[in-house]
């Protein structure tokens, strides 16, 4: 991992969202663009951290750099990078990507869609990349590969959705007139 993504990911989710939205991210030579996220750590009354360390949400304990994959609703995988310092659960919920590699193969995967709707949301994404629970526990590098782009111009944040507690905060970060962003109205 570069100097520079080693810093990103050492830093509070709240601090390190916006910083990933625009970088680039590779699952086996699948992927493209990230253009939204959200952010959660263990103040956080909606992130599977909150309460402590336990069961599942272990990952989310380790140093930033790491992947968090869990199963949403018994349906669909979702992504995570693991942020911040290890003991500290804190982890970025990777929800919209704009694919730019291995489209053919995301198809594959998705369906006969639109490029922007191939990996829109958290559960879409996954199966586009082809991430699963053999991802969980793994360190960025090798088949999954994380590169920090120029910032982007407009980086809008807005409450989270898909949620039944604390929807209201800040934490989701998406690049303003991305066509492959989650309800970008929801403001």
């Amino acid at each position: 991992m570069n100097p520079e993504l080693e810093r990103v990911l050492s830093l509070p989710a709240l601090q390190a969202a916006p910083l990933l939205v625009g970088a680039s991210l590779s699952v086996r030579g699948v992927g493209g663009r990230l253009v939204e996220v959200e952010a959660y750590d263990d103040m956080d009354p909606a992130s599977h951290c909150y309460g402590g360390p336990r069961g599942r949400n272990l990952p989310m304990f380790l140093p930033g750099g790491h992947i968090y994959v869990y199963r949403s609703y018994g349906v669909h995988w979702c992504m995570n990078l693991v942020t911040g310092e290890q003991g500290k659960g804190e982890a970025v919920l990777l929800r919209g990507l704009e694919p730019t590699q291995g489209i053919p193969e995301m198809r594959s995967r998705r369906g006969d869609l639109p490029d922007q709707a191939l990996a829109r949301g958290p559960g879409n994404l996954t199966k586009a990349l082809g991430v699963t629970d053999a991802d969980n526990w793994l360190r960025l590098g090798g088949d999954i590969v994380l590169t920090l782009n120029c910032p982007l111009a407009k980086v809008v944040v807005a409450r989270r959705i898909g949620l039944t507690v604390a929807i209201d905060e800040p934490r989701r970060f998406f690049e303003a007139g991305s066509k492959s962003v989650t309800h970008p109205s929801r403001i």
